[in-house]
C-alpha cells in the first residue's frame, strides 16, 4: 500500500538567499531549481514544485516560492493554497524587508499553520540565534503566524531537521482538509509544450475534483478543453483535486492558447466579473490609508490585474484597520465567494493589504447604499440562509437557480439546496427551470408592478392597459423576456393585475370614456352609423368630425376604446364600421354563401351598394376571422 497523500500544501516563504530551496532539498532529495536560468544564478525564477513524504509515510505536495521582491508575481502564484507554510529566516541576515512581505502576504491569505525555520543556524553562536528568535517573535506579532514554533535548522550538516519534520507532522497530522466546497478550479501557474503529449498546466486545486476525460472550461476565455491525464507528485492518476498539487495534460479543438493566470475550471462555472465586492484588511507596510477611488493591483489566485477601489463604508481604510471594497477590474476575471486575494500599490513596489471576496459579482451602487452595504455585511456570516439572503439581494437578476447560487458562494450544492427551504426565500417556476427570489424582492417586484400598471392607467386612461414589455423594462431587476411569463403568471394569481394576450391592466380598471372624450365618442359613433358601408378613414373622420392634425392621436384612442367596448370594429388599418353596418354585412354575406356556396368580390360589392375598396377590405376581414376562406376569385364558408 502506497503513502497517503494528504491533502494539504506546504509552502516556503521568505527573503531572497535564506536558504528555502537548500531547506527543500534536505529535506526531500529533489530539486526544485529546475531551470538553466535558475541553476546558474542560484536563485528561484518560476514556482518549483516537490512532494514530502513524512516520516510516519504520509504524503503531501511542496511549493518552493521565489525570494527577491522582483518575483514577487511569481510567491503570489504559489501561496495562494498554501496550508502549511516553511517561513526561512537566515541566521546571519535575521529579519529582512522581503521577510515582512511575504509574512504579510501570507497572513492576508488565511495561512494559519506555519513554522519558522532559521536556516543557516551553523554559521552563528547561541547569542545569534536567540535575538533572530526575537526578531522573528516581533515580525509574527499580530498575523496568523503569532506564536508559531521556531526551529534552528543547517541544511547543509542536517542539524534540525529531524526535529522539523517532527513538528511538520505534528502540525499535519491533526490538519482538517479543507472540505470539498464548489466546483472545481485549477489557476494555472505554470503552462508548457511536452513534445509528443501536447499542453501540460499545473497548480493547486481548488473546489472540487477532475478526472480524466473530463470536460473543462477556460477562464475568463470559455475555451472548452478535455483533460487527457493527470499528474500528480510525478504519477499518472484517474483523479485529483481537494487543493491538491496536479498537473494536467489538456487538448482542444482548437490550439490552444493558456497562460497563467487563467483558470480551468468544471464546464458548468461559467462566472466571470469585473467587479467584486470584498472585507479588505490594509496591512502596516502600507504606510498610507487607502483612499477611495485609488488604483491598486489586484492578486488572486495566479490571476493579476489592475483594479480600482471603491471604499464602501468609509472614505478611507487606515494601515492596520479593515473595511468593506468593491474592487472594479480592468480585466475580467474568476473568482468566488470565500477567494482570498491581495492587493498591492499601482507600480507593483509595496503590499498594501488584501482580504476575503464577499460578493463576486458586485454591481454599480446606486445612493444611498445603506441597503447595499447591509446585505455586503451579512455576506461576512458563517454560511446559511441569512448569506443566500443576502446574495440574492446583491445581484442583478431577480431570482438564481439553486446551482447559480452554490456557485456564487463556492459552496456544495446540497448545502444550499438544504438552505433555500427557509421560509425567507420562494421558488419561481420559469419555462423548464426552477429560480429562487427572497420574499422580500418578492413582495416588492408585486407592489412595484401594481403601481406601475396603476400609473399608466392614470397617464392614459383610454388604453386597455400597459404593454407587458413595457413593464418588464420598468423593473429593476434582470428578468429575461422568456422569464418573465412565468413571473407574470404568479403575479397574476397573487395580485389585482389581469392579463390579456399582451396587455396588463388591473381588475379594477376600466376605459372610461368622459369629459371631452366621451363628446368625441359620441360623435364619432354617430358619423360612422350614419356612413353604412362606407365609412370614413381614420384621416377623413377627423376632417369630418373638424378635428386639428394634433389631435388624431386623441381620435385613435378614442376609436380604440369604442372598439373594445364594442361599438365599433376595426376592420384594417385605420378603417372602422360602425358594430350595426358591420354585423349587418357578415349576415348577407353568410346568407348568400348558404345560398350560393361561394361569392365573389364583385357580387359582395353589388349586395352592399359598396365600393369594390369597402368589399375587398370587409372580405379580407372575414378570411383572417375565420368566416371565410379564399379560393381563387371566390370566397367559401369556412367549414369548422
Amino acid at each position: 500500500m502506497g503513502p497517503q497523500v494528504i491533502h494539504a500544501i506546504v509552502g516556503t516563504a521568505g527573503h531572497i538567499d535564506h536558504g528555502k530551496t537548500a531547506l527543500i532539498r534536505a529535506l526531500t532529495g529533489q530539486e526544485t531549481d529546475r531551470l538553466r536560468e535558475e541553476q546558474e544564478r542560484g536563485i528561484s525564477i518560476e514556482l518549483g514544485f516537490a512532494y514530502f513524504t513524512l516520516p510516519n509515510g504520509t504524503r503531501a505536495g511542496i511549493v518552493d516560492v521565489p525570494g527577491h521582491e522582483r518575483f514577487i508575481r511569481n510567491m503570489l502564484a504559489g501561496a495562494h493554497g498554501i496550508d502549511l507554510v516553511l517561513f526561512a529566516v537566515a541566521a546571519d541576515d535575521g529579519v529582512m524587508p522581503q521577510s515582512e512581505e511575504h509574512l504579510d502576504i501570507l497572513h492576508l491569505l488565511g495561512v494559519t499553520h506555519g513554522i519558522f525555520v532559521i536556516t543557516k543556524s551553523d554559521l552563528v553562536n547561541d547569542r545569534r540565534l536567540e535575538e533572530v528568535r526575537e526578531e522573528i517573535e516581533l515580525l509574527a506579532d499580530g498575523t496568523t503566524l503569532a506564536g508559531s514554533p521556531i526551529i534552528p535548522v543547517s541544511s547543509l550538516r542536517g542539524s534540525g531537521l529531524d526535529q522539523l519534520r517532527a513538528e511538520m507532522v505534528r502540525q499535519l497530522e491533526g490538519f482538517q482538509a479543507r472540505r470539498v466546497t464548489g466546483l472545481f478550479r485549477l489557476p494555472l501557474d505554470r503552462v508548457f509544450v511536452i513534445k509528443g503529449h501536447g499542453t501540460v498546466v499545473t497548480g493547486t486545486a481548488m473546489g472540487g475534483s477532475v478526472g480524466v476525460g473530463q470536460k473543462l472550461r477556460v477562464l475568463p476565455s470559455g475555451t472548452e478543453v478535455r483533460v487527457r491525464s493527470i499528474q500528480m507528485h510525478g504519477e499518472a492518476v484517474e483523479s485529483a483535486g481537494l487543493c491538491q498539487r496536479v498537473a494536467l495534460n489538456v487538448v482542444g479543438s482548437e490550439k490552444l492558447e493558456l497562460k497563467r493566470g487563467d483558470v480551468l475550471a468544471d464546464d458548468a462555472l461559467q462566472l466571470v466579473t469585473t467587479r467584486i465586492d470584498t472585507s479588505l484588511e490594509i496591512r502596516p507596510a502600507a504606510k498610507r490609508p487607502l483612499k477611495n477611488n485609488q488604483r491598486v493591483r489586484l492578486f488572486a489566485g495566479t490571476a493579476e490585474t489592475l483594479a480600482r477601489a471603491i471604499t464602501l463604508d468609509s472614505a478611507e481604510i487606515a494601515p492596520k484597520a479593515s473595511g468593506l471594497v468593491q474592487l472594479v477590474l480592468r480585466e475580467p476575471m474568476t473568482v468566488l465567494a470565500g477567494d482570498r486575494f491581495v492587493i498591492r500599490d499601482e507600480t507593483n513596489l509595496r503590499t498594501l493589504g488584501g482580504g476575503i471576496v464577499l460578493n463576486p459579482l458586485g454591481r454599480r451602487i446606486r445612493r444611498p447604499i445603506d441597503q447595499y452595504l447591509k446585505h455586503v455585511n451579512a455576506l461576512t456570516a458563517p454560511f446559511g440562509a441569512a448569506v443566500i439572503e443576502a446574495m440574492l439581494s446583491l445581484q442583478d437578476s431577480l431570482s438564481l437557480t439553486a446551482q447559480q447560487i452554490a456557485q456564487l458562494l463556492n459552496t456544495p450544492l446540497t448545502e444550499v439546496e438544504a438552505a433555500l427551504r427557509d421560509g425567507r426565500f420562494l421558488k419561481l417556476q420559469l419555462g423548464d427551470e426552477e429560480s429562487f427570489v427572497t420574499t422580500d424582492r418578492w413582495d416588492e417586484l408585486k407592489q412595484m408592478a401594481v403601481e406601475a400598471i396603476a400609473a399608466h392607467h392614470r397617464t392614459d386612461p383610454l388604453s386597455p392597459g400597459m404593454d407587458m414589455e413595457s413593464l418588464r423594462l420598468k423593473l429593476p431587476y434582470e428578468v429575461s423576456a422568456r422569464a418573465f411569463r412565468g413571473v407574470l403568471d404568479r403575479l397574476t394569481r397573487e395580485t389585482e393585475i389581469v392579463r390579456e394576450d399582451n396587455t396588463l391592466r388591473l381588475k379594477t380598471h376600466k376605459v372610461q370614456l368622459g369629459g371631452e372624450m366621451g363628446a368625441l365618442a359620441s360623435r364619432v359613433n354617430k358619423l360612422l352609423a350614419a356612413a353604412g358601408y362606407h365609412p370614413p378613414e381614420v384621416k377623413q373622420l377627423a376632417e369630418a368630425l373638424n378635428l386639428p392634425s394634433s389631435n388624431l392621436s386623441n381620435l385613435r384612442a378614442v376609436l380604440a376604446a369604442l372598439e373594445r367596448e364594442g361599438h365599433v370594429v376595426k376592420v384594417a388599418t385605420d378603417l372602422y364600421f360602425s358594430k350595426g353596418s358591420f354585423e349587418s354585412a357578415k349576415e348577407q354575406l353568410i346568407t348568400r354563401l348558404t345560398a350560393d356556396g361561394e361569392i365573389t368580390a364583385g357580387t359582395y360589392r353589388d349586395l352592399l351598394s359598396a365600393s369594390r375598396k369597402y368589399a375587398i377590405a370587409l372580405l379580407d376581414h372575414f378570411d383572417r376571422s375565420g368566416v371565410t376562406t379564399r379560393v381563387g376569385d371566390v370566397r367559401k364558408l369556412r367549414t369548422r
